[in-house]
């Protein structure tokens, strides 16, 4: 994550944070994570992981795609690959491409997740926002509560019901996939 994406995530996540007009004490009972790496994050100090940063915006009311195009800012109809936000999970390696502009209905992310990498969120992350992911290129062992779905290219999820989810790689060679997001309809 570069200084600047850095210092704009710290500034997104205090903003959502004082906006629902929780308390650094709040976020951290609803997200499980502690107060004090909260703080470190909002002040820029720390690199959240992909799972931490999933807890949070979850416990914020926001997918990860929500959270980054906030980061984002405002963004035209047209996303080019040279102007999407990328990120990169400190601890996996797991690379994190924001392709949909901020503005459509639907949000489309790309990731690379390196050989051997797994990634988990609570269900909480996945309430907010329907989900379906098609693999590009590698394998992906996706666990969806007690279920397990090995994808091959060209294979298509869509989520079931919210669950605590793991995004795992079985091989020692990278996945591409893509992850579309879509609101969920009341009721």
């Amino acid at each position: 994550m570069t200084d600047d994406l850095t210092q704009e995530l710290a500034a997104t996540l205090r903003a959502a944070r004082t906006d629902r007009e929780l308390s650094v004490n709040a976020l951290a009972e609803r997200s499980g994570v502690s107060r004090a790496m909260i703080a470190k994050i909002e002040r820029g100090e720390a690199q959240p992981t992909a799972a931490l940063l999933g807890r949070l915006a979850a416990a914020l009311g926001l997918t990860l795609s929500e959270l980054f195009a906030r980061t984002e800012g405002t963004s035209p109809r047209l996303a080019r690959r040279a102007d999407q936000t990328t990120w990169v999970d400190p601890e996996t390696g797991y690379l994190r491409r924001s392709v949909s502009p901020a503005t459509g209905s639907a949000q489309l992310v790309e990731v690379e997740l390196p050989g051997g990498a797994a990634v988990g969120y609570p269900a909480d992350a996945f309430a907010i926002a329907a989900h379906q992911i098609y693999v590009l290129a590698g394998r992906l062992r996706f666990h969806e509560g007690d279920t397990q779905h090995d994808l091959e290219p060209g294979d298509c999820l869509e989520l079931g019901a919210p669950a605590p989810c793991t995004y795992a790689n079985p091989t020692d060679q990278p996945c591409r996939y893509l992850v579309v997001l879509t609101p969920r309809r009341a009721g």
